[in-house]
C-alpha cells in the first residue's frame, strides 16, 4: 500500500475522532456522505452478529446521514435525556488497513477504543470498524460505517459518539 495514502487515511480517521471528542458536530457530520449507512449490529451469539439490519436486530442503524443528524439535533436541543450530561470521550484508533473497492472507493478497517467519563464513572467501549470512503477533494467522505462492538454488555448509554 502507498505510504502516503496510508498516512492520509490515518489522519482522516484521527480527525474524525478528534471532532467527535470535541463535540464539533457540524464538522463531524460533514465527514459523512448524505447517503452513508451507519450500522452497529447486535450479536446473535458469542461469535455471530447480525449482518442484515433490515432482517436482524441492530444496536444502531441509520440508512443515511439523516439518522446521525437527528441524533445531533436531539443532543443539541436537550431532547436526548441519555446525553444529559454529555460524556467526555477519548477515541483511539489503530491497526488501520486499506483495500481498494470497485468504483474508486476504499475499504478501511481499523480497531478502535473509546474511553468515556460520565456522572463520575469512567467506562470504555472497543471493537472493529469498517469504513467505505470516497475521495472528495483533498479529503474523504464516509459512505458506510460498520462497527463491531466487542464488549457488548452495555452498562450505560450507547450512542454514535461512543464508536
Amino acid at each position: 500500500m502507498n505510504p502516503q495514502l496510508q498516512y492520509r487515511i490515518e489522519q482522516f480517521l484521527y480527525r474524525k475522532a478528534e471532532l467527535c471528542d470535541a463535540q464539533d458536530w457540524d464538522a463531524y457530520l460533514d465527514l459523512f456522505d448524505e447517503n452513508c449507512e451507519f450500522h452497529l449490529p447486535q450479536w446473535d451469539s458469542e461469535h455471530t452478529y447480525t449482518t442484515d439490519p433490515k432482517r436482524g436486530m441492530s444496536l444502531i442503524y441509520y440508512a443515511n446521514r439523516s439518522g446521525l443528524e437527528d441524533r445531533v439535533f436531539r443532543i443539541r436541543t436537550g431532547k436526548a435525556a441519555s446525553t444529559i450530561p454529555m460524556p467526555r470521550t477519548l477515541h483511539q484508533i489503530d491497526n488501520v488497513r486499506i483495500a481498494e473497492r470497485a468504483g474508486g472507493e476504499l475499504e478501511v478497517r481499523a480497531n478502535w477504543h473509546t474511553l468515556y467519563h460520565r456522572l463520575g464513572s469512567a467506562e470504555q467501549f472497543f471493537g472493529h470498524a469498517t469504513y467505505h470512503l470516497r475521495a472528495e477533494g483533498e479529503s474523504w467522505k464516509i459512505t458506510r460505517k460498520h462497527v463491531l462492538l466487542l464488549n457488548d454488555t452495555i452498562n450505560s448509554v450507547l450512542d454514535f459518539y461512543h464508536l
